[in-house]
């Protein structure tokens, strides 16, 4: 499955600017999704990110990640739409500057997706070079209420 952006926003709740992929170029779901986001020079996040060094910040691409796991979650059945929460992210690592004008190319993996609760690892690559890694833990709301044992919340 492939998806422009308009496509991924049918899908997903983040809108631009905060939307921080334009692409999913290879999506299984369940098991992963495969994309990148364009950084252009005038992204909003390099005009306020270290003035005189623009570069992306490590939790926007953090953000990348978890955005784009997302996807390999809310493209199975019945999830089209649904909204998808961070819980944790441990084991981040930020390997080099992430700068304007490349392409930020971002791949990530279900390890595991069981009553409602995700866990993936991610990395971020720009010219086929690491720049960002972390392994997070997304949850599906709708998804962890059908086992509550309270289903008033």
């Amino acid at each position: 499955m492939k998806l422009n952006k308009n496509q991924i926003l049918e899908y997903q709740k983040n809108e631009p600017p905060y939307l921080m992929m334009d692409y999913a170029t290879d999506i299984q779901p369940g098991k992963y999704a495969i994309g990148y986001k364009e950084l252009k020079s005038d992204e909003w996040f390099f005009k306020v990110h270290w003035k005189g060094d623009p570069n992306m910040p490590g939790m926007l691409q953090v953000e990348a990640l978890t955005q784009m796991a997302a996807l390999s979650i809310l493209t199975l059945p019945g999830n089209k739409g649904k909204k998808m929460y961070l819980s944790s992210a441990n084991d981040i690592k930020f390997i080099q500057k992430v700068l304007p004008n490349k392409i930020f190319n971002i791949e990530t993996k279900v390890l595991s997706f069981k009553r409602g609760l995700a866990t993936f690892e991610g990395i971020g690559r720009v010219d086929n070079n690491i720049v960002c890694k972390a392994n997070f833990i997304l949850i599906l709301p709708d998804e962890i209420l059908k086992y509550s044992l309270d289903k008033k919340s």
